[in-house]
Formats: structure tokens, sequence, C-alpha cells
């Protein structure tokens, strides 16, 4: 069953509406048999039946769950007779929440003792007592007593011990078996009526379960047993020899209830005959052995059936929107919930929507609720939902999350991105794009940017109700309120609610929204608002208290409370009587104190071992626990076994399992202490409120006892009593030690292919960790590399890092923050991988990243990479296998990357104490980091087109910002709320593109190409403007603070200088020799009051108000000038070069004799602090590091951009780069240390080859030509050096060439083996491969060409190290891509191993890998899984015959290549 359109429609816009049943992930199945008639089949059952169903349902992602009440009890355990009374609610549990059976009768030759009712409607028990007299009258007057606190009024049987009922359930029963006998003569009750006082507990049970039931009889099944009797049929009776002991009204019963069954219900009824023998009740018979069998497989057969046809919908519901169709109706039967027994608060609420209907169509704050635990908080956001529609009109849309009652409404990220999903379904809007799904820092930029579509929209409201932030969890900086959007925009409203009782986030959410008319504070209800919401409870519940205890009740509580006070005053008061003495009333006048009588009670009934191991397991669990979860943990808690054994043996010899009876029990009295919460697909049992974990870690968590629970859970997660294992038990009392099978559920990390034990992933680590097991959590978690991968295409790798930083902050081991480093490095790579097939990826990252530490840490990583090379050679497809590390290791260059941004970066701009980083993008999106943790503070909204210009001003407290959409704005970053927007009304001229800020005289200047505005930044008046009509347009401009002058350069050469104080024109000349040149670039010389302007055609002048000097005429087009902090260094940019200047008395001259070369345009530069290096980035995605106090030596390559290096900041040791053609930013750490030998690198210097085996590097160095290096690369190290007699400027491998041709779209490389520097190709069997890329429109497409290539020593495969950062594998014979491998960098050469190739990259690493190609493979692999592309292979085959029979063509490609008498074969992959 799925949700209707209908449903669907209303659950995304909020509309509070009952939801029609879903089924859920859970199959729930109630066993009804007699005591001891059935003991075998139920243990059958239980050893042979319940495994195998429950591995069928984890296999598909169900949890299995029996509910036999009668196992491991004696039929005497019924002290408040209520037993059958909960075997109907458990039973009706099972129809409402299974998703497989619900109901299993074991029907045999017994009907069961008769029930004695604890209940009786007062007309009936007094029509009943008139048809006794003597002692039969009196025994029910005195074991009934009428209580008038029922609505309407019964009689209740009163409790007894067990000994004292035993004796007395056959005397009362027999009372009421003739009173009603005879009332129904004398017409005072119906036959059904009389019928209730001679129906035993099973079949009460069957009739629930399948008579009564209607569609939920589906689910129902009964096992008949009879003994075989040629003269009687199946269901005319049963066995008399068998039965002799039982009176002939119950065989009568018995009788009549089969033949129902039979006539009735035969599709429901399994029905077994058996020969009779008077060893028939013997386990070992051999018949009773095939029936048995028989039975458990038709059990495991039925239960299958049903699990099968629930599939399509739990497959429907286990993806979008169906995942968030399920959360949305888990919050809004919540909201429902909560809102029955809302009452009171009248001008709190109308003070609420009046305040919103203010703001509606304004700009405003987020409103705070807030309010002491237990103050009704969640119950009034739940109002406010419900009739949030009603004010703001019904076509409103609302976004309601209870946080923390689900495991999506937990976290921060799936938080956000289950409203954004929401929000843009409801809307009709695109849903966010799947990389944006993965990152908080992604969803925060989107929500904001939604919100402001919705609100420009203007048609719909959108209010979102986010209740108890406090219970979010603090990873993600969720607790900083960074994701909170600073300020609504007008038709939508944030509400949130917060318990005072976090100070902390409390004053976290003051900063963020600081204005007081934003916060409502939720009080006490009044005591006639009490009595009001006890009335409701009360009736709810079908009870009233008399007046004496409604005054005992006001006496205790005089002045009112907190609605959870008042709640539990009613689990209290539910259970007076109308006779109860006022001696035994007890209301507790504090939330604390309710909660510790609760307990109390919980004690006094079920014993206080239990009470304390139920409670501390659900305190210490992380995200609750399963009902079935908790049956198990209790099933190996041998302190709760042994109390409940302490005066008798278990029932079986060979299972032992805690009775579902007691639980049962104890969950039903637990009432309002629990809730459920939504975690890992499955509803499991938590707290319901945050005083109740407190209450119970305080008065049953010592740390002795928490240890305990901690040490059992981990148990029960990692599975070690499963599997048929035993577990040995002591009972003291009995002077017994058992060694039994406690029959709890298996923990794989996998149930299945795709379904993984979300349970485990989830709880072990913590478990392990609290209970102290290190060894353990490192062997079964953080060094296993099956758990690592496993989390991490289901959860996402984020979790796999918040296991490793929750260890490494009790754990002091170097190795573990190593991996964990490695897993924030692989993070960017895997993140959007979801499933499988991603797998290879995070193996090739993680072990080519750690392999370089395996020699110093063989615990953890050694035992991490082992694995993964055990995992690669089991590959059943093609795989590069990583030998050596050759990726980035933790501590290396790269530090972090910043995500958050949907297009790419186009400014970025510091702080003056480097604390901030601002940074715009193309779709007018800014952001705000704090450079010193590296954390996002703000998302700035407000801009819808490219921001062209930022500056940061105030130490670091506001900015300025400047975008495409001819608007200026001025920000807050404390605060991260905008102060002042400007708009340009003139829209059709060019918007501003260079920003400075005055602070002295308190004045943003923002120039474009026609004008000039001043504005002051305090009032964001316009100061003055200079107009184009003046001057005609510029394109240089820089505002000079000290000498108040403003200095624009035209196209043209034509300087111009302004007052900066009042706009005036100043003076206007040509300058001298570029007239026919045009402004690229400039820097602006403070301290000089000159400004270095960069032209067209190559000039690089010195501007002053005095005139110019030309500096230099560089060879090309000058693409940007940086200046040093002191201004002593100047660098200009051209082509692929950078030239670098000194400052002297003169002015500037050449400071390095050579230019700075790049392979591709250099588009940026940035100067250290101390003058000690340069940084430049260019259109080859690489960054570039050089030494300016070694006359510009190159000290290291940065390649791991992935796009053009746009944007640098330098500060200190840290470098940020950013790309237009790239959505993230990289921060560097320049200074890192080389943490092993083995780190060491090879300088790429363009000059560089490999030995035949790749174990040798030769390669020179820049500053001396003249010796080439022999680099051990197996070691790490240099070996020898040769000295030469001349400047070598060639390296070349002995045997292999490449020839790189480019037409129009298409990359085309030839590749041939020649020999003694000829290019013709004759080598080993003629060889030419010819492989052709399609680079499309995209330049960013993959596969954009070939740096290098080999074949492999077979001749079989061809390797090539490609452009885009890749290694790619083919076959020769056929053309087909085999391997594609990221590598992060280029590789620059290539020679082929034994079994696979070594390679050389830009960024000094040897990448030494061997190829895995299994003999036969899948037709479902890819080798482009995990990448979209368009790729076109063409082969020539060495010989022309018989190839036909292999030609073929999967793609679409219109070119073909020509070849005489060769065929051409072509493999097209996308």
């Amino acid at each position: 069953m799925s949700f209707s359109p209908d449903t669907q429609r209303d659950l995304l816009r909020g509309k509070m509406v009952p939801l029609p049943f879903q089924p859920s992930s859970l199959v729930r199945v109630f066993i009804s048999s007699d005591f001891s008639d059935m003991a075998t089949e139920r243990e059958a059952l239980l050893e042979k039946a319940y495994p195998e169903a429950q591995a069928f349902c984890q296999k598909h992602g169900f949890m299995f769950e029996v509910i036999d009440l009668r196992w491991g009890i004696s039929d005497l355990v019924d002290t408040d007779q209520r037993n059958t009374e909960l075997s109907l609610e458990e039973i009706e549990a099972c129809q409402k929440l299974s998703a497989g059976p619900t109901f299993i009768g074991l029907l045999g030759d017994r009907y069961e003792h008769q029930t004695v009712p604890r209940l009786i409607a007062e007309k009936e028990f007094e029509a009943l007592i008139l048809q006794l007299s003597g002692g039969s009258a009196q025994l029910l007057a005195q074991w009934y007593r009428r209580d008038d606190n029922a609505l309407p009024a019964c009689y209740v049987l009163q409790p007894a011990d067990g000994q004292a009922w035993h004796h007395l359930r056959g005397h009362l029963a027999s009372a009421l078996r003739v009173a009603a006998h005879k009332a129904e003569r004398c017409g005072l009750l119906s036959p059904e009526q009389r019928h209730r006082y001679h129906k035993s507990a099973i079949e009460w049970e069957i009739e629930k379960g399948l008579i009564d039931a209607q569609e939920s009889n589906l689910g129902a099944l009964i096992f008949l047993r009879e003994f075989e009797d040629s003269d009687r049929q199946i269901g005319q009776g049963t066995n008399c020899e068998l039965l002799e002991k039982e009176d002939s009204e119950a065989k009568q019963l018995l009788s009549n209830l089969k033949t129902k069954l039979v006539n009735h219900y035969p599709k429901h009824l399994k029905v077994h005959a058996l020969a009779h023998g008077n060893d028939s009740g013997n386990s070992q018979h051999k018949n009773n052995n095939k029936y048995l069998k028989q039975l458990c497989e038709q059990f495991v057969a039925v239960t299958k059936h049903h699990i099968l046809e629930n599939l399509p919908y739990q497959r429907q519901i286990s993806k979008e929107p169906g995942q968030l169709l399920q959360e949305l109706g888990h919050h809004a039967a919540l909201c429902l919930k909560n809102c029955r027994f809302f009452c009171g608060r009248q001008n709190l609420l109308d003070n609420i929507f009046h305040h919103i209907r203010q703001n509606n169509d304004k700009t405003h704050t987020a409103l705070i609720l807030y309010g002491p635990p237990g103050c009704g908080k969640t119950a009034l956001m739940c109002k406010l939902s419900k009739h949030m529609q009603a004010v703001l009109g019904q076509e409103t849309v609302i976004v309601t999350r209870l946080l923390g009652t689900s495991q999506s409404s937990s976290a921060i990220q799936s938080l956000l991105r289950d409203i954004c999903l929401q929000v843009c379904f409801a809307f009709d809007l695109p849903p966010p794009p799947t990389q944006t799904k993965q990152a908080c820092s992604d969803l925060v930029l989107f929500l904001s940017n939604l919100l402001l579509t919705i609100s420009r929209c203007g048609t719909h409201t959108l209010v979102l109700f986010l209740d108890s932030v406090e219970r979010l969890l603090p990873c993600d900086g969720a607790h900083r309120f960074h994701w909170l959007p600073t300020g609504c925009p007008p038709k939508v409203h944030i509400i949130i609610s917060i318990s005072t009782s976090e100070p902390g986030i409390l004053k976290a959410l003051q900063h963020a929204v600081p204005e007081a008319e934003a916060y409502f504070e939720v009080g006490p209800l009044s005591s006639e608002e009490g009595e009001e919401m006890l009335e409701m409870l009360l009736a709810s519940d079908k009870r009233r208290l008399s007046p004496a205890q409604w005054a005992y009740i006001w006496q205790s509580l005089p002045g009112g409370g907190q609605p959870l006070l008042f709640k539990l005053a009613f689990c209290e008061a539910r259970n007076w009587a109308s006779y109860t003495s006022s001696s035994e009333l007890a209301i507790a006048s504090t939330a604390q104190e309710a909660m510790h009588r609760l307990c109390d009670r919980l004690e006094k009934s079920h014993g206080t071992v239990l009470v304390a191991h139920v409670l501390g397991y659900i305190a210490s669990s992380q995200n609750g626990l399963s009902d079935m979860e908790l049956k198990d943990v209790l099933s190996l808690d041998d302190e709760v076994l042994a109390e409940i054994h302490h005066c008798h043996l278990p029932s079986s010899k060979a299972i032992l399992r805690f009775p579902p009876l007691h639980w049962a029990r104890l969950r039903r009295d637990m009432g309002e202490c629990v809730a459920e919460r939504k975690a890992d697909g499955f509803t499991l049992l938590g707290f319901a409120h945050r005083q109740f974990v407190e209450m119970v870690q305080n008065r049953y968590l010592s740390k002795q006892d928490q240890i305990k629970r901690h040490f059992l859970l981990a148990d029960f997660f990692r599975g070690t009593w499963s599997w048929g294992m035993k577990k040995p038990l002591t009972l003291p009392h009995l002077s017994r030690t058992l060694n039994a099978d406690r029959k709890v559920a298996p923990q794989p990390l996998w149930f299945s292919d795709t379904v993984p034990n979300l349970r485990k992933l989830s709880e072990l680590p913590f478990h392990l960790l609290i209970a102290g097991r290190i060894e353990e959590l490192k062997q079964d978690v953080l060094g296993n590399m099956n758990w690592i991968s496993c989390k991490a295409i289901t959860s996402g790798i984020q979790s796999v890092v918040d296991d490793f930083a929750m260890c490494t902050e009790r754990i002091n081991c170097p190795e573990l923050r190593l991996v964990r480093d490695t897993l924030l490095l692989v993070k960017p790579a895997v993140g959007s991988i979801h499933g499988p097939e991603g797998l290879s990826i995070i193996y090739t990252e993680v072990l080519a990243r750690l392999l370089f530490f395996v020699p110093s840490y063989p615990e953890v990583i050694g035992k991490l990479c082992q694995q993964c090379l055990s995992w690669f050679s089991a590959r059943p497809h093609p795989v590069l296998i990583p030998l050596c590390g050759f990726l980035q290791p933790p501590g290396g260059a790269l530090h972090t990357t910043l995500t958050g941004f949907l297009k790419g970066v186009t400014v970025m701009a510091l702080s003056s104490d480097y604390r901030l980083l601002v940074a715009g993008s193309q779709d007018g999106s800014m952001l705000v980091w704090n450079m010193e943790v590296i954390e996002m503070l703000h998302a700035l909204p407000g801009h819808s087109a490219e921001v062209r210009c930022v500056k940061v001003f105030g130490k670091g407290t506001c900015a300025v910002s400047a975008a495409m959409d001819h608007s200026l704005r001025i920000w807050n970053l404390i605060s991260g709320r905008v102060k002042f927007v400007i708009q340009d009304t003139l829209i059709e001229e060019q918007p501003s593109h260079h920003l400075h800020v005055d602070e002295r005289h308190m004045i943003v200047y923002a120039s474009s190409d026609t004008k000039v505005n001043a504005w002051h930044l305090e009032t964001a008046e316009l100061i003055f403007q200079i107009s184009a009509e003046v001057s005609g347009a510029w394109i240089c401009f820089a505002v000079h603070s000290l000498r108040l002058v403003i200095m624009t350069v035209s196209e043209g050469g034509v300087l111009s200088l302004w007052n900066s104080n009042t706009g005036e024109l100043r003076s206007k000349r040509q300058l001298l020799g570029l007239q026919e040149e045009t402004p690229t670039s400039s820097v602006l010389l403070q301290k000089q009051g000159k400004m270095i302007v960069g032209f067209s055609r190559g000039s690089l002048s010195m501007i002053s108000s005095d005139g110019n000097s030309l500096l230099e005429k560089l060879p090309g087009r000058v693409c940007f000038v940086v200046a040093s902090e002191d201004e002593s260094i100047l660098a200009a940019g051209f082509e692929e070069y950078v030239r670098v200047y000194l400052a002297d008395a003169k002015g500037f001259h050449r400071f390095l004799a050579a230019d700075l070369e790049h392979e591709g345009a250099v588009h940026t530069a940035a100067i250290s602090a101390g003058n000690s290096i340069i940084v430049t980035g260019s259109q080859a995605a690489c960054i570039q590091v050089w030494s300016l106090s070694e006359q510009g030596l190159l000290t290291d390559t940065l390649d791991g951009m992935g796009a053009p290096v746009t944007h640098l900041a330098l500060y200190d040791c840290t470098l940020v780069s950013a790309s237009r053609g790239a959505t993230y930013l990289r921060v560097w750490n320049l200074v890192c240390k080389q943490q092993q030998k083995t780190l060491a690198r090879v300088t790429d210097t363009g000059c560089t080859a490999l030995s035949h085996g790749g174990d040798y590097v030769y390669l020179t160095q820049p500053e001396d030509r003249q010796k080439v290096i022999i680099w051990d690369a197996t070691e790490g190290a240099v070996c020898d050096t040769l000295d030469t007699s001349a400047q070598v400027t060639e390296a070349r491998s002995p045997a292999w060439k490449a020839v790189m041709e480019s037409t129009g779209h298409s990359v085309e490389l030839r590749i041939h083996c020649g020999v003694s520097g000829t290019w013709s190709p004759v080598s080993r069997n003629t060889r030419c491969a010819i492989i052709r890329y399609y680079t499309g429109r995209e330049p960013a497409s993959l596969l954009k060409g070939i740096h290098c290539a080999c074949f492999s020593k077979d001749d079989k495969y061809l390797y090539t190290g490609s452009l885009d950062q890749t290694i790619t594998v083919w076959d020769v014979a056929s053309g087909v891509l085999l391997a594609v491998q990221c590598v992060h960098t280029t590789a620059t050469r290539i020679v082929p191993t034994a079994d696979g190739f070594v390679a050389t990259t830009k960024l000094g690493y040897i990448i030494r890998e061997r190829f895995h190609c299994p003999t036969t493979t899948s037709p479902q692999y890819n080798s482009l899984q995990n990448i979209t592309s368009m790729c076109t292979v063409k082969s020539r085959k060495k010989d022309g015959k018989n190839s036909s029979k292999h030609q073929h063509n999967q793609g679409n490609s219109s070119e073909s290549l020509t070849l005489t008498n060769k065929f051409s074969q072509i493999c097209s992959v996308v």
C-alpha cells in the first residue's frame, strides 16, 4: 500500500489529516497456544522455524518479532488478571504493525482454563449476583468491587497472589458460569454474553486474531493438530483418552471451536493428523518429528509469502519521495497526537498569530518559543501548525519537524535535506541536486536561496516549525545555528522552540536571533487549565475521579504547573478506583518526584533488577532500541534471568530466553515514560522527555552499571552469542549452571548484497567504546575495511568520520587519527556514492593514501591495507590495485575542502586578521567561514546574480559585496545579516565590478565601466556619483584614501583624478604611449600613492597623479598584477608566465632573472607576508609554489584543484584556492611535515623518465640541468647522481613515444613502439593503437586527452594517463575500456611492469599498480559506472584474419577511421 495522490499532496503541504495505515518494516506475529499442550510445537518453532524466518526477513530489510506470551512461564503468572487483556492488545498491535503474518494459532487437545473476567459491567454483574446465593454470592461480592471512577461504572476483580489465585480461579469461574446460565434463562444475558464466561484465553485470542478481524485476518493462520480416529471427523471431537482429565464442558467448547474453524475459515487452517500412540508426546518419535518438521516448514512458507507480497511497497518507500513521505507521516501523526490534549494558552496563541500576520508581507526574523522542560512547547508548536492554514490561508504550506523523534530529524544535514525536498515538491520546484544533498554546507545555501525563491513568487506562504532544536545532534555545527536563515523574507516564516535547560544552545540562538520581540515564553498552566487537561486525559481513558480525589490533587498542586507534571499526575490518578483509600493516594508536586514515583511503582510490580536494566539499556542506546532488540538483550542478561528463575528452572533445557510476557507487562506499565522514534528504518523506543533520561542516569546508571549496560549491548550488536553460540547461566539459588542457546538475532554486517545492518552500524561503535573494549573496536570497526566501506555507502562517509572522531576523543592513538584524516581526504571523491558499485573507489582512495604508513603503523593501518589488497584480488571484474601510496596522505598539503556553493566561485576576500573568509559565486550566493576552526559561519543570501566583488572591513565584522543584479549589500558578519541593500535602478548600465572601502571616512566606493558611486557605510546614503557623461568609460579604478584621490584609467590610457570626498574632477590627462591600449588589471600602492596598471598589449605602467612611467613591455597581454603586503614585491602575469619585480628607491626592477613558467595560462598569484614565496594558479588546474628567497625555485606543485585556478588567498602558511569552474574551495597547508620518509616526492621538472621496470626515475633539477638524479622508486629516495657534459633538455623512456593530434572537438592519440628514436611502427608485433576521445562542447568532460601511455608486457592492455587526471586501461584486441581510476593528478610518464605499470605524476608521487583482470566478466559490469562521460575507442587488430566476427558498433559516432587491410573496432561507453 502506498499513499494516494491526495494524501501525498496533503503531507507535502503540511495538512494535518488522519493518515491511512501504512505497513511498517516489522514482521510481528502473535503465537496463541495452550501453556502445556503445545509446548513441544512452540519449542520446535523457536528452534527451527523462527531463525529461518528471521534470516529471510533480515535479508529483505524487515525486523522479525514473535509475541509468544506463554513462552518461559507457568500458567500461574497472572496476579492482576490482565494477561488475557494484554494478549488481545498485543494481537491488535500485530494486526496494525506487521508487514507479514499477524496471528498464528496452535490448537491441539486442550481447551485451557476458562478465563475469569477482570471487569464486569455494572448491570451485568448485578444480574449475575442475583442468580447466586450463599457462598457463591459471597465469593463474588468479596472479590469484585464496584468502581465508580470507570466510565461507565463497573465491578473490578481484586488482585491475588499466585498461589491463592490458583485455588480461587476455579471457584470464581464455576460460580460465574452458573450465574451466567441462569441469567440467560431469565433473559438477563444474551447467549453471546453468557458465552464470555465459558471462553478460554485461546478462544479469546483466536476470535481477536482471526474471527473478529476483517482485512487483517489475511495474516492469520491456525495450525490444528488432530489424532486420527476412524470414528470421528476433524472438528467433531478429540481423543477421549488424552482428554480424560478435561470436563465434558471443556471438551464440547473445544469441539465447537474446531468445528467453527473448519466450516468457516478453511483457508486459514492447516490440519495435521497424527496417528494415535502411547508415545505420541515423545519428541523423538518418528511421526512426531515429521509433523514438527512440516509445522516449521509451513510457518516459514507463510512468513515468506507475506514478506514477498509486501516487498514492492517496501522498495517504494525506501526511495524518494517514499522515504520523505514516511517521515512526513511520522511527524503528522505525532502532531495530531500532541494536539489531542492541548488546552488553554489562548492569549499566547493569539499573540503569536498576530505577530505572524503582522510580518507576513515584510522581511522579519524567526520566531522563538522558549521555556523549561515539560512546559508544553511541543504541544503548542503542534497546535500552531494545525491551525496555521486557517490563519494564513488554506494554500499555506506547513513544514513541521518534531526534532529528535526520528533519525532524519536529529541530524542537521538530513533535516535540511528533507525540508528542502518537501518544500521543492510542495511548490513544484526542482529538488536539490544529489551532490548538494550530501553536504550540510551545500544544503544551508540551497535552503536560503529556496526561501528567497518562494518569497519572490509571492503566491503562497511557507511556515517552518522546528520543535526542540536543542535535540539536534551537535555535528556539523548544528548548535551554532549557522544554518538558520538570518532573516525571513516576506511570505516565509520560521518558528522554533527551545528548552531553557540548555543555556549554551539558547545563548547561541539568541546570538543568531538577537531581537527581543521575536521571543515568546511558554509558561506553566494555571490550575484551571491543569484541571481541564486532566479531565481530557481521564476521559480519553474512560476514567473520572471522585470529588475527594480532585480535592487531594489540588491540595498537592495548588498553583497549577507544567503540562508534563499533569501528565504524570494522570499516570497516577488513572489507577485510582473510587474505593481507593485516601491513604493510598499520592501525587508528586514536581516532575522529578513524579518520575521517581513511577519507577517505584514499576519496581514494585516488576522487580528492581528488571526495571533498572531495561531503563538503563534504553538510556544507554544511541538511537533507542526496538522491542525485539530489548527482548534479545534481556535474554543475554544473566542478572535478569537469574532473578526470574530464582526459585524454578527454565521450562527448556536447550533454549534460554527472557519470557515475552514479562516484557509486555512492563512495556504496558511504562506508559508515558517511553516514546517511539524512527531510526535506521525501524520504530525504536526512547524516553519521552529529556528529564526521564537524566532521572534514569542518576538512579540506575552508576559508572559500573553504565559499563555493564554498554558491554551487553556491544555483545548483542556484535553478535557474540548468536548463530547458536551458547552462553552459560549460573542460578545461585538453585546451585545450577545452564549452558543454553539464547536465540538472539544474528548481527552480520550485511543481511544481503543490498541490505546492510543499519542498527549494527549505528550502535556498535558507541557501545564498544564506552564499554572499554578498545581492541574489539579496532578489530571490528575502526580497523575493518568491510565496516568502513559498508557504512560509507549506506550512511555516508561523514558518518564514518564521525565514528572515528568520537573514538579519537577518548583513545590516544595516532593510527586512528591518521585513518580519520584519510577519510576526510577521501570524502570529496566518495561523497555522492551510495551503493556497492562505488566500493572500488573507496578501497582505492583508502589504500593509495595509507600505504605510506604501513611500516610504522602495522596494527590498524597495516591490516586495513592488507584487507584492501585482499578485497581487490577477489574482484570479479577488472580493477587496478595500488601497490604503493600515490594519493596525498593525511598530513599533506591539502588540509580540507570547503563546500556549500552550487556554482563556481567568482570572488573571495579575507579579513584583515585572517580569521574570516568571505566568498561569492556565480549564482549570487555568499558564504562566510571561520578559518581558525574551518567552520562555516553564515550563508549570506540576497544577491540574485553573480557576485562580482567583495571587501571585508571593520576588523572582520563587516563586508560589502556587489553583484550582477545591480545591487550592493553591506553585511554584518557577526550576525550574518544584511545591514543595507543599495539597488541600482539603471539596470541597463553595467553593474559595479570594483569596490573600495575607506573606513576612515566611512565611505564605500563602487565603480563600473560607466560610473563611480560613493555611499556612506553607516547610513547607505549616496554621497556623490561620477558619471560617464563627464569622463567616458573607464576600466581601472583605485581610491587613494590618504591623498583623497580617486584614480580612473579608461580605454586608450586616459587618466582621471577625482576628489574622493566630493567626486569633483581634479584633472584629466592622456598617459604617454598608451593611446592604443586598454587597461586589463591594476593594483594600488597606498603607501606610494601610485597605481600599477597592466594593458592589453603587454605594457606595465606605474601611474601617479603626476603622470606615468613604463615599467616594462611584456610579451603578452597582462592578465593580473599583484603586490606584496609591504608593497616591495610586484608580480605581473601574462600568458603562461609570471614576472616578479622588486621595489627600490627608483621604482621597480626585475627581481628574478627568469619568468615563472606554467603549463597553461596563468590566472592569479599571491605573495606571502614575509615575501618568501609566491604562489601562482593557472589554467592547467594546478597551483605552484615558488621560493623568492631561492631565486624563483619551484618548491611545490599542488595539483588537486580539479579546475582552472582563478583565485588565491594566502595568509601565514595557509593557502585558499578557488575557481570559477568549481563549486568548492581548497585549503592548503604550505608547510606540511613529511611524516614518513616514503612521503618524499619526485619533483616533476618536465624532464623525467622511468626505467623499464619502473624501479628507477631519472630526472633533472631546474637549478642544475647538467646532473641527472636517479631516484629509487621502491625506497622513495635518491640512490645516485650522474654528471653530464652538457645541459639535459629531454629525458626519454627508451621504447615508447606518443603523438597527439587535435581536430575540432576530438583528441586523437597515436601510440607507436619505436626503436632507436624512429617513429615507424616496426617494434614488437608492429603495434599501433589509436584512441580518439570526443570531448564535445563541454571542455570539462571526461577523457580530455592523453598525456602518456604504454602497452602491457604481454601486449593485451593499453595503459593511458589522461589529462582529466585518470588512469585508464583498454583491451588492445577489442578496444573495450576495462577500467578507469581517478588519481587526482596527471600522470607524466608510464612504463609497464610484469603485471601492471609504474607512472610518475605532476605531484611527484610514483604510481605503482597491478592490473587484475579475470578471464570472464559479468555482462552487467560497467567500467564507467561511477563516471558520467562519453568516449570512443578504436583499435587496429594485429591480424585481419577472422577479425570480422569480433567487429561491433555500440556507439553512434559519425566519425570513422579508415586503415588499409585492417579492421577497426569501435566501443562507445556512456
